[in-house]
């Protein structure tokens, strides 16, 4: 009997791959919508060796899923019941790692979807990492102190029965800073009576590391720097439109402004602010503070002149040389894309995950902006945390300028790889397929060399 793919279309295995999970999850919209993404990347690759394809029905699915109750009381004693989950995606090539998310708008298929991309993204920065996500949609905004300790402590009573340094680190994403990390790690360490390294994003007095907090941010500038480097041109003058006002946005800012670049936006949900003459150092710290006490981004024109505020806008209306998403999943749409062509923006690199709809990447294609995906962008913050994890695993802690230029090293090396994948399948500038095509092979042939479970 023939393997059931063989004498098929290339594009008739991407069909079926795509009905097998449709069939299975029919609601999970965001994981249809990033499968198909990167599947739409791996034809030239099937082509060449349709073993592959078996292996991808593999890693379509999860290794495990785990969902869970979470009870905790309010500081009036009244009693909340949320969600947890973590999906344990792929562990080919590494512990689970990926990162804990609390927000109301957290279900599986969110989840699924992440820990999907993140499979790919830490395969790229060439680190022992597998990949994984979880969280809950309990909201900790308008919560106190003492709520969302109760709440953490609630979360990991359930979680650490499938963690552990060796087998799955968590770190923080929306909703997880230093705070709710300090409170999962102290309940983890009272249960089980081990100070070891289980989640990444913790202080630097408890196994923290340093340049972890601003990661994510910086790898995709140092991403930005090399590709714009290795096309003979130069970050430094570039105006950048940048959307957040979060961890990545802001130490994406920081270093843009560092670099000589200038980033001219921030955001949140309500709106942007918009400063013709780009933000500066002042300015930074503006947006640092409005944002580490939770207020909203519109406050910051109160102290900046010639700051704009647009009310229930996108900045992707601006004129600019390059667009950096850094908020959230399908921010730039069809229209948003044609926009930003049509105001000169060349590159987009993504600091969010999967924050452009594949037709917006189709408008970028039309007009040549070079497109650069979120999973190779903020890579940066997962091979921070695993250069946290190799730093509790020896004892020992590296200096900021250590940490920072592994940083630097790491997002050029997946430049590399990026390149060296375009190369191989007659796809160059086609960084999209170079991420995807380098990522899957190595978690793959990781699969494929381990056999078949």
């Amino acid at each position: 009997k023939r393997k059931k793919y063989l004498h098929l279309t290339m594009s008739q295995h991407i069909k079926n791959l795509m009905e097998i999970i449709k069939k299975r999850d029919p609601n999970e919209k965001e994981f249809h919508q990033a499968v198909e993404e990167v599947l739409n990347s791996l034809q030239d690759v099937f082509e060449e060796d349709e073993s592959y394809v078996e292996v991808m029905e593999r890693i379509l699915e999860p290794e495990r899923m785990i969902m869970f109750r979470v009870a905790w009381t309010d500081d009036n004693g009244k009693q909340h019941v949320n969600r947890g989950y973590r999906v344990q995606f792929n562990g080919a090539i590494g512990p689970y790692k990926g990162g804990l998310r609390f927000s109301p708008g957290v279900c599986l298929s969110v989840i699924k979807f992440l820990a999907y991309e993140q499979t790919f993204k830490n395969a790229l920065t060439n680190l022992p990492l597998g990949s994984g996500k979880g969280g809950s949609d309990f909201d900790p905004k308008g919560k106190s102190d003492n709520e969302v300790m109760r709440f953490c402590q609630a979360f990991m009573t359930e979680l650490a029965k499938h963690i552990g340094p060796n087998v799955d680190v968590p770190a923080g994403d929306i909703g997880v800073g230093g705070r709710e990390i300090g409170y999962l790690f102290g309940q983890y360490r009272r249960m089980t009576n081990h100070n070891e390294g289980v989640l990444t994003g913790k202080g630097l007095g408890w196994g923290g590391s340093k340049i972890r907090t601003e990661a994510t941010g910086y790898g995709l500038v140092y991403i930005a720097k090399e590709i714009l480097k290795r096309n003979s041109d130069d970050i430094k003058g570039k105006r950048v439109v940048v959307s957040g006002a979060g961890n990545v946005a802001q130490y994406t800012l920081k270093k843009l402004i560092e670099l000589g670049a200038k980033p001219i936006t921030a955001s949140d949900s309500g709106g942007y602010i918009y400063e013709e003459d780009g933000i500066d150092e002042e300015g930074l710290n503006i947006i640092f503070k409005i944002k580490n006490n939770r207020g909203r981004i519109k406050e910051y024109v109160e102290e900046r002149k010639n700051a704009k505020y647009f009310e229930g806008k996108k900045p992707w209306d601006q004129k600019c040389d390059i667009a950096m998403p850094c908020a959230t999943q399908n921010e730039i749409e069809e229209d948003d894309a044609k926009q930003l062509s049509e105001n000169g923006c060349k590159f987009v690199f993504e600091g969010a995950n999967m924050p452009t709809t594949s037709e917006a990447v189709c408008v970028f294609r039309k007009n040549n902006v070079t497109y650069v995906p979120g999973k190779a962008c903020n890579a940066g913050g997962v091979a921070t945390s695993g250069l946290e994890m190799a730093q509790n695993s020896i004892r020992q802690y590296w200096n900021a300028e250590e940490v920072d230029s592994k940083l630097e090293h790491i997002m050029c090396e997946i430049v590399d790889q990026m390149e060296s994948a375009c190369k191989k399948y007659n796809k160059e500038g086609d960084y999209q397929a170079g991420a995807n095509i380098a990522g899957f092979l190595k978690v793959a042939d990781s699969m494929k060399a381990q056999g078949i479970f």
